[in-house]
Parts: structure tokens; sequence; C-alpha cells
């Protein structure tokens, strides 16, 4: 094995200042951006108004026949089958919208995320011994 130090990252020499730099960089950017984004629910429909209930009943029909037999395979389906229903229901009826804010703090906002991944690709490269 070849003697390393700490200071290098991603098995090249040097580069964990730019990789510590860039980490807080990305990591404040993509805080910042997230926390402009609100996230709304709407109600869902299927076959009708209001009717997400309907969309329980193959989940609570699959945990009704596994608490009777755990090892049915029917049971684990629609369990398993109505999660993932349910799930994507939850997902689609999602409204994701980016709050007015200006200009200048959404560039502050993708050039601290963006040069944050930079530096951090950066540190991947070697570096010359100082």
């Amino acid at each position: 094995m070849e003697n390393r130090s700490f200071s290098d990252v991603g098995g090249t020499p040097g580069g964990l200042g730019h990789f510590l730099i860039g980490i807080i960089m990305s990591c404040l950017g993509g805080y910042f951006l997230a926390n402009q984004v609100s996230v709304v629910g709407s109600f869902w429909s299927f076959f009708g108004a209001n009717t997400f209930g309907i969309t329980l009943i193959p989940m609570l029909f699959g945990v009704g026949l596994l608490f009777w037999n755990g090892r049915s395979t029917a049971g684990w389906v629609l369990t398993l089958a109505g999660s993932l229903f349910i799930f994507a229901g939850v997902l689609a009826n999602m409204h994701i919208y980016f709050r007015p804010t200006s200009l200048f703090n959404t560039l502050i906002m993708l050039v601290l995320l963006v040069g944050g991944l930079g530096l951090i690709a950066r540190s991947l490269r070697a570096h010359p011994p100082s």
C-alpha cells in the first residue's frame, strides 16, 4: 500500500482544502435553494372526487392477510403494490413552486451550489506538491 497523506482526496495527492470548501459551498447553496421551494399537496381524485380512501383498500387487505399468515404471497404483493400506488399518488398530486426572490439571491444560491460542486470535482485531480 502506498504512503498516503490525510490531505489526499479521492486517491490523488492534495486537494483536501478544495474538497472541504466545495462541500461547505454546495451544502449552503443546496440549503438556500431548497429553502426557497414550497411544496403543496392537492386533493387526490381516483374515479371521482376525493376518493383517496379507495386506494387504501388493497394495502389494508394485504396487511390483513399478512396478520393472518405472514408467509402469504398474495398478502405481500397486495401490501407492496398498495403502498407503491399510494406513494405514487402522493407524489403525482404534489405541486412544487419556487417562491419569489430577487435575482441576486437566486444567483448567490446557484453560484454556491455549482461552484461548490466544481471545487469538489477539482479536488479529485492530482495537485502538485507545494
